[in-house]
C-alpha cells in the first residue's frame, strides 16, 4: 500500500513538473510580441520601459497584440499608454538681457503647463555667443533631453553640432533666428520679411523729412535679422527711393555698440531722419538718442517692448517697436517639440512664422 501511494505521488509531481516545463516552453516572449504586433523587440522594449517615445497608434497596436497572445506583461502594457510620459525639453537662449528673460520664463512655463507630457524645461542663457561655444552646448545637452530649441547664429560649425543631434534622433528647433541645415525638425519665429517691410513703412511714411536712414544689425549670420534688413532695402527702393540709406552697421546685439554706433551716426549725418535697430541694442539707441537731442526730428523703429522700450515709446524717443508674440510661441514651440518627440522616424516640421506685435506709444 505504502509503495503504491509513493507511485501515485512521483507520477503527480512528474506530472505538475512537466506542466511547468510546458508552461515555461510556451509562455509567450517578447519576441512572439513583437512578431504579432509586427514591430521590433526594440519598440516593444520602449513601450515597455519608455525609453525613447513611441507613436501612440504604434503603442495601442503592442498592447492588442499583448491581449492577443497572453503576454505576461499585459497590464503593465496598459498602463503605460494611460501614464503621461515624462519629457525634458532644453532651451538654449542668448544672452539674459530683458528679453531673454522674459522669453526663457514663458518658455519654462509652456512646458509645464502642457498636460500632455510631464514636462521639465532646461532653460540657459549663453553669454559667450560665437559659434564654436554654441556647437559645444548643443552637443552636451543635447544627448540628455528629449527635445532642444536654439537661438543660434549660422555658422557651419552650429549647423554641423545640430546636425549629429538630428541623426542620433533628438529633435532640434531653431528659434527666433532659422539655420541653414536643412537637418533641423523645426522653426518659430516672426516672418523677417514683414518685419523689415513694416518698419520700412512707417519710417518712409512718417520721417519730417527727405534724408538718411540708419540701419544697425546684431549680425548677418543671424539669417532673421538679414532677411530683415534685405526686405527694409526692397521696400524703401521700391516705395521711397528718394531716402539715402546708410550702410548697416553690425552692432553684435551689443548695446554699448550700439550707443557709440548711434552716436556718431547722428553726430556726422545732420540729416539722419530715421534708424531701424533690426536685432539687440535698444537700450544703446535710446540712450544715445537722447543724449543727441534729435530724439523727436528721427523716427526710430526697434525691437521687443520691456521696460525700457516701452519708456522710450511714451517719451517719444521711440517710433514703433515690432515685438515676438513670446507666450503664443512658446506654447506652439512646445507642442511642435511634443510632435516630433511622438514620431517613431525623425521627421520635419513646417516653419511656424508669426506676424510681430506691433507697438507704438497710444496702444501700449
Amino acid at each position: 500500500m505504502y509503495l503504491s501511494n509513493c507511485i501515485i505521488l512521483f507520477h503527480v509531481i512528474l506530472a505538475l513538473e512537466i506542466g511547468n516545463a510546458f508552461a515555461m516552453v510556451s509562455r509567450p516572449t517578447i519576441t512572439d510580441l513583437a512578431k504579432k504586433a509586427g514591430v521590433s523587440v526594440a519598440t516593444v522594449d520602449r513601450v515597455l520601459n519608455r525609453r525613447l517615445p513611441v507613436r501612440e497608434d504604434t503603442a495601442i497596436l503592442v498592447v492588442q497584440a499583448a491581449e492577443a497572445i497572453g503576454y505576461h506583461a499585459t497590464g503593465l502594457l496598459k498602463r503605460r499608454l494611460t501614464e503621461t510620459p515624462k519629457r525634458k525639453f532644453a532651451f538654449l537662449l542668448q544672452k539674459p538681457d530683458a528679453f531673454y528673460q522674459s522669453l526663457g520664463k514663458e518658455l519654462s512655463a509652456a512646458t509645464k503647463a502642457n498636460h500632455a507630457i510631464d514636462g521639465k524645461p532646461v532653460v540657459e542663457f549663453i553669454e559667450d555667443i560665437t559659434p564654436t561655444v554654441i556647437a559645444d552646448r548643443i552637443r552636451l545637452i543635447g544627448p540628455k533631453v528629449n527635445a532642444l530649441a536654439v537661438v543660434a547664429v549660422d555658422h557651419p560649425l552650429v549647423n554641423e553640432a545640430v546636425d549629429q543631434l538630428v541623426q542620433h534622433g533628438t529633435p532640434v528647433f531653431t528659434l527666433l533666428s532659422e539655420l541653414s541645415t536643412t537637418a533641423r525638425t523645426g522653426h518659430v519665429g516672426l516672418d523677417g520679411r514683414k518685419v523689415g517691410r513694416t518698419a520700412a513703412w512707417t519710417i518712409s511714411r512718417t520721417a519730417k523729412n527727405i534724408g538718411k536712414i540708419g540701419i544697425l544689425v546684431g549680425s548677418h549670420r543671424y539669417l532673421n535679422q538679414e532677411l530683415a534688413e534685405i526686405s527694409f532695402r526692397s521696400y524703401m527702393r521700391e516705395h521711397a527711393p528718394q531716402f539715402t540709406l546708410l550702410e548697416p552697421i553690425v552692432n553684435l546685439d551689443d548695446d554699448q555698440i550700439a550707443y557709440e554706433a548711434i552716436r556718431d551716426m547722428v553726430i556726422k549725418n545732420r540729416d539722419l531722419v530715421g534708424i531701424y535697430v533690426t536685432g539687440g541694442g535698444q537700450e544703446g539707441l535710446i540712450t544715445a538718442l537722447r543724449e543727441s537731442g534729435r530724439a523727436q526730428d528721427i523716427i526710430a523703429v526697434c525691437n521687443e517692448l520691456t521696460a525700457t522700450t516701452r519708456s522710450a515709446l511714451i517719451d517719444g524717443t521711440v517710433d514703433l517697436i515690432l515685438s515676438h508674440p513670446t507666450i503664443i510661441m512658446a506654447d506652439r514651440l512646445v507642442k511642435m517639440m511634443i510632435k516630433a518627440c511622438n514620431a517613431s522616424e525623425p521627421r520635419h516640421l513646417p516653419p511656424l512664422l508669426f506676424p510681430a506685435d506691433i507697438h507704438i506709444s497710444e496702444n501700449i
